[in-house]
């Protein structure tokens, strides 16, 4: 079927051009077809054009039989006759006649027939009638005057070639005339020619108009033929009409089959009252079938209005469409619509939008329906003057299992924590999983604020309790975070938000605890993003500088080296201290260019010492758990030219708390690099005697708290120093006591059996110019002694 838009032909203006088959315009007309009609309506009138030529050159030779010789005349008739039935036969060709296309080449071959017919009919006017008289001519003039007249009539569907067979056969005449009796009767002529050739061209574009026309509504009538052979095979939808009294009527047998009942049993039938089915009775509409009772009641027209059906005790889904009807008097005569059958459609789509507002591993609503959820709450609550409540979630040591048992405990795991808070809420709350191990509580009347905190305290408690899985017995935690809104919020936005930060008051509470919001966080929060920002901006401005706090033996009190602390000056915020800004760079992943600017920093910094003692650089675990950060320590050692057994890189044990990453390899090919390194703050968080085995530190750091605790009498303090020390001995490994601040300190520490002291009793972190000028007094004073 041909797709292209002939039906726009006739609405647009035609090309002259065009219609004469000079050329086909760069449109998106398809004028193969036209082009077909012009060759079908040239053929119609073939054999016409024949007998006038033929009877015409009879005629013709009947007027100059007494002037011009018989066998010139004779010559001239029969080669007219030849040319003729040569022009006939081509135009009745078969191909022009059954081909539903044609081209340019097609068209422009019949202008050479209008040549030679005009060419053949100039022998009379041109040669004869130049040797007779008026009379002779004047009957010539009639006689080719009305051959064209019939060729105009004939051949105006090639306006081209016809056009062309007037105006040679026009001036030919008009010529002649000119010669035998003067200028005004062969101006008569042209003008007579012209008008002729005009009205052949408005005849021909006429034709063509009609043909597209035509084209047109063949295309049109295919179209509605496939859309109704498609209707009648898929068998979807059906037709419908209701008289004015909203009685089905001609009910259709397609839609008397979707709603279970016979033709003739459907005709009559309240329209409505079928559609409602069981619930007429009770008057308990749907609100898709009360709008469509609007509708046939102001006698409006209505699209796709969805509604449900109950046919043979099944729901079904309609989608009905339909237009109001007036006779010729404008008299309303009801309503005449289309329905179809959408309950697969429906299915699909309610499937799809469960999919979209619901989590596929616990089936709880995700993090979109939450929203929505959150959103309609908070509107019910500003609108009634109430309160509603958002509590976000967050499992306590749930990645721990993750890491260990792997994802599909993990998983398993979440499905069991859903469970058990499905068994708390009311309907009046709604829980969601917004993904990963965080989980979210919309209460939708949250004006008993005791209320919210004891569903928060119940959910700690229930998440709590072990869980038993695959042999495995788990213990998780969980944290939580409240806002109230509006009061925390006026927006969803804004109480998710709310509820985030009271959440990270209780993840840094130690988790197992709920926390209400409170302004004072978000002023915290503020106060953290404005320092983030200026941290980003740390480094490129020369904030950053180094100090050196000086190690020593704990014997003799020599200098062994010194450990590099970072610290930060900020022009408005002063001095920021490492304990708020470090944390704060490792959550923000900029720990890593920080840290490798510390330790090319110290490793220019040492080589400059001319005592040959060693820095400690502390590393991050992310650094660690980069491979290329051994490139970044051998270029580091490499473009200071510090030997690398002076570089000690202290860690700690966190670094060996997270499963699957390259951690001991890097540090493994760090210690092939030369470089030593001291496991610190040992003691203080998960400590393990396996990975002492495995990683070749040179010493071992004890933590300031024990030192202090260890100064005051704590027995257990003391046992654990010297627990650290012998271990550290049996592993020839030395001992760094830090935070001795007094010599009383001093004693003990070195009594315990510590190899190196570290603290304010030797020396507070100094600047970089006085850490140097202590390495060279303490080398010089060595060299002269």
């Amino acid at each position: 079927m041909n797709t292209k838009p002939s039906s726009q032909f006739a609405a647009r203006r035609i090309d002259a051009r065009a219609l004469l088959g000079l050329y086909d315009p760069a449109d998106s007309t398809d004028w193969g077809p036209i082009r077909a009609a012009q060759l079908h309506a040239g053929s119609q009138l073939a054999l016409f054009l024949l007998a006038a030529n033929v009877v015409g050159a009879a005629i013709v030779t009947l007027i100059l039989a007494r002037l011009v010789p018989l066998w010139q005349l004779a010559m001239w008739s029969g080669l007219t006759a030849a040319v003729a039935v040569a022009v006939a036969l081509r135009r009745l060709a078969s191909r022009h006649r059954t081909q539903t296309t044609a081209d340019l080449r097609d068209v422009r071959g019949t202008v050479m027939d209008g040549i030679a017919l005009a060419a053949i009919w100039s022998v009379p006017p041109l040669t004869f009638a130049l040797k007779t008289d008026a009379t002779a001519a004047l009957g010539l003039w009639i006689v080719v005057s009305i051959l064209m007249s019939a060729s105009a009539i004939a051949m105006a569907a090639l306006p081209l070639a016809t056009m062309s067979f007037l105006g040679i056969l026009g001036l030919s005449i008009a010529i002649m005339l000119w010669s035998v009796d003067g200028p005004l009767f062969a101006a008569a002529t042209l003008l007579f020619s012209s008008l002729l050739m005009i009205g052949c061209f408005a005849r021909g574009r006429a034709l063509v108009l009609i043909r597209a026309g035509e084209i047109a509504l063949a295309e049109r009538d295919e179209t509605v033929s496939l859309l109704l052979r498609e209707f009648e095979e898929t068998n979807a939808d059906w037709l419908w009409e209701i008289d004015p009294q909203r009685r089905i009527v001609r009910a259709s047998p397609r839609f008397a089959h979707s709603v279970g009942l016979d033709p003739i049993t459907v005709n009559q039938m309240p329209f409505l009252q079928l559609l409602a089915g069981p619930t007429w009775d009770s008057g308990n509409f749907t609100p898709a079938l009360r709008e469509l009772a609007e509708k046939l009641k102001a006698r409006e027209a209505f699209r796709d209005i969805v509604l449900p059906v109950s046919v043979k005790d099944e729901e079904r889904w309609w989608e009905i469409s339909a237009s109001p009807r007036y006779d010729d008097r404008g008299t309303f005569i009801g309503f005449r619509g289309v329905g179809s059958d959408v309950t697969e459609q429906r299915a699909s789509s309610d499937k799809i939008n469960r999919m979209a507002r619901f989590d596929t591993l616990t089936g709880l609503p995700n993090r979109l329906l939450i929203h929505e959820t959150l959103g309609r709450a908070m509107t019910e609550a500003d609108k009634w003057n109430s309160r509603c409540a958002f509590m976000m979630i967050d499992l306590d040591r749930f990645k721990a299992v993750n890491d260990t048992l792997g994802h599909p405990i993990g998983d398993r795991l979440l499905g069991r924590v859903s469970e058990r808070l499905g068994q708390l809420i009311t309907d009046n709350e709604m829980i969601g999983r917004l993904g990963g191990d965080e989980f979210a509580v919309v209460v939708r009347d949250a004006s008993d604020h005791n209320r919210v905190e004891q569903l928060a305290r119940s959910i700690v408690e229930t998440l709590s309790r072990p869980y038993e899985l695959d042999a495995h017995t788990l213990f998780i935690g969980a944290s939580i975070g409240i806002a109230i809104g509006p009061r925390d919020g006026r927006t969803a936005e804004t109480l998710i938000r709310s509820a985030d930060l009271a959440l990270y008051r209780s993840k840094d509470a130690g988790g197992g605890t709920f926390h209400t919001y409170e302004p004072q966080l978000h002023v915290a929060a503020e106060e953290r993003r404005v320092l983030e920002m200026a941290l980003r901006q740390a480094l490129t401005n020369g904030e950053m500088h180094l100090n050196y706090q000086p190690v020593v033996s704990a014997g003799t009190g020599g200098l062994m080296g010194f450990e590099a602390l970072l610290r930060w000056s900020h022009p408005q915020l002063g001095n920021v201290s490492p304990a708020k800004f470090i944390p704060l760079a490792e959550d923000a992943r900029m720990i890593a260019p920080i840290g490798e600017w510390v330790l090319r920093t110290a490793c220019e910094e040492a080589a400059r010492w001319a005592n040959p003692v060693r820095v400690a650089v502390n590393v991050s675990p992310e650094q660690l758990h980069n491979p290329n950060f051994v490139t970044v320590v051998a270029s580091a050692l490499s473009n200071s030219g510090l030997p690398a057994d002076r570089l000690e890189l202290e860690v700690t044990e966190s670094v060996f708390m997270k499963e699957g990453t390259c951690a001991v390899q890097v540090l493994e090919k760090i210690l092939d690099l030369g470089v030593r390194l001291s496991l610190d703050d040992f003691g203080t968080g998960y400590s393990s005697l396996g990975y002492l085995s495995r990683t070749r530190f040179s010493s071992i750091k004890i933590d300031r708290s024990f030192v202090t605790q260890a100064s005051k009498g704590v027995r257990e303090a003391i046992a654990i120093i010297r627990a650290v020390v012998a271990l550290a001995q049996s592993l020839d490994m030395a001992t760094t006591a830090e935070g001795v601040e007094t010599e009383a300190e001093h004693r003990m520490v070195q009594d315990l059996g510590c190899t190196k002291v570290q603290g304010y009793y030797f020396g507070r972190p100094l600047p970089v110019d006085e850490a140097r000028a202590l390495a060279n007094r303490r080398y010089d004073d060595a060299a002269a002694a």
